[in-house]
């Protein structure tokens, strides 16, 4: 837990401190005693000075330790028998904290500033490719698997639904513009992992191809790589495995139902670990399969993992049976540095200029007519990005926000709800003080909550 961390960390400090202060104390009694020619025999030798004041601080701290995490167990048993009383389920206002809709397809401007439940389960199982760290740490410190419902998460559900389902529009032509491109930005820890996490349950919901990419900084950093001869380009046939079987995990049975429209060969590289196929410089694909059996060649051939991935992406262009979404997490990344390098080139992993590896060749780009969306992620950002970038349209970027302040009165009373705030100590004007202090950041304020006091 945070709030067992920041205690830790605090009587850490305490330790340090305390310490510090017997061993100056050990270190004059010990010049004092090379001073006075009495101040010898065994028993001064047998046990070094302070040792005893050492081992009562050691004590101190274990004793603090276990009195955190009896109090975090205590918290836990209070939620868990107070799970089911609906008088503590309050807002701001009076209004109640938890929203009604049972599906983020039903959530309408009503349910802003209010919490929708999960069922943590079902979030692995729709989400397989990986919950975002700041959810995760959300759901662990509160002790709930619930989030805030975002009048700016709601906007930018509305704007692909509008793509997929047009509505009838005014002979003026007036409302907001639809975006099929969207760069999410915005500060660090202001929930936009969490909207792009939560956009593709939306999709999958209902019923979309979603191709989605939570650690797009994977992509250009670790696992096995190598430079291809041909291309000039990195080729990471491990991570492209991986994200092949990402893919499949969920989207396995539409899959099957889906027939390749491309049947060039694909070409070979360098498979991990075995180098390449002596004779052998491209795979074809025979006429009649499906994308699920294009997936598999590529997670059953390490040496056509990356060629399959490259030619997925061109397979995704082609379907118009049902709607595709291409959502990539840290995008940001693939604009920057990358760690492969040459040792003949480089002589720092980061010093050498950024080369796109073929698989972020082929997904980067937005000068399509495809729906996609990347979120920049600064807390794993390697570089600073110019406000024009490549491949992207320049209006594409939208700034996603912190907390609001009607936003940030639900959180506080949240927390209230899941004790990280201690009831007697609970008021408005404490709440706005973390509020400002925390600059409406959301791990910030989850961080300041347990400290009102």
């Amino acid at each position: 837990m945070l709030r067992s961390a920041l205690r830790a960390r605090a009587a850490a400090a305490t330790i340090r401190t305390q310490t510090s202060s017997f061993s100056a104390k050990a270190s004059a009694s010990k010049t004092k005693s090379k001073a006075d020619p009495k101040a010898k025999g065994p028993k001064s030798r047998s046990k070094p000075p302070g040792s005893a004041a050492a081992d009562d601080v050691a004590a101190s701290s274990a004793s603090r330790i276990a009195d955190l995490a009896s109090e975090e167990e205590t918290r836990a048993r209070r939620i868990a028998e107070e799970i089911n009383d609906k008088s503590l389920d309050v807002g701001p206002n009076g209004r109640p904290l938890f929203t009604a809709a049972q599906s983020i397809s039903g959530l309408s401007r009503k349910d802003a500033c209010s919490y929708m439940k999960f069922n943590e389960e079902e979030l692995n199982a729709v989400l397989p490719e990986g919950l975002p760290a700041g959810m995760k740490k959300e759901f662990e410190e509160s002790m709930r698997s619930a989030l805030l419902v975002r009048q700016s998460f709601l906007d930018l559900r509305d704007n692909f639904r509008r793509v997929v389902d047009p509505p009838l529009r005014s002979s003026d032509g007036k409302g907001p513009k639809v975006r099929k491109q969207i760069v999410l930005d915005g500060p660090v820890s202001c929930g936009k992992s969490i909207a792009l996490a939560m956009l593709v349950h939306w999709a999958r919901d209902e019923g979309w191809l979603v191709f989605y990419v939570p650690n797009g900084k994977e992509w250009s950093h670790g696992w096995f790589f190598y430079r291809h001869p041909d291309t000039g380009l990195w080729d990471t046939p491990v991570q492209a495995a991986k994200t092949l079987q990402d893919f499949l995990n969920y989207n396995e049975s539409r899959l099957q139902q889906l027939p390749c429209q491309i049947f060039d060969p694909i070409p070979l590289g360098e498979g991990a670990g075995v180098g390449w196929m002596k004779g052998v410089d491209s795979m074809a694909m025979p006429e009649g399969s499906t994308l699920y059996e294009l997936i598999q060649t590529g997670i059953t051939h390490t040496h056509a993992a990356v060629g399959v991935l490259v030619r997925l992406r061109k397979e995704l262009s082609l379907v118009k049976d049902i709607p595709v979404l291409i959502a990539i997490d840290q995008y940001n990344n693939w604009f920057t540095f990358s760690e492969y390098e040459e040792p003949s080139l480089c002589s720092f992993v980061l010093s050498c200029p950024f080369m796109p590896c073929k698989m972020v060749n082929a997904f980067r780009s937005m000068m399509h007519d495809d729906m996609m969306i990347g979120a920049f992620s600064h807390s794993t950002a390697v570089g600073k990005l110019r406000q024009d970038l490549p491949d992207v349209p320049f209006d594409a970027r939208i700034n996603f926000p912190r907390y609001s302040l009607d936003e940030a009165a639900a959180v506080s009373y949240y927390y209230l709800r899941q004790r990280l705030i201690r009831r007697e100590s609970f008021s408005d004007e404490k709440w706005k003080k973390i509020y400002f202090l925390a600059n409406g950041n959301g791990a910030e304020m989850r961080c300041l909550a347990p400290f009102i006091r």
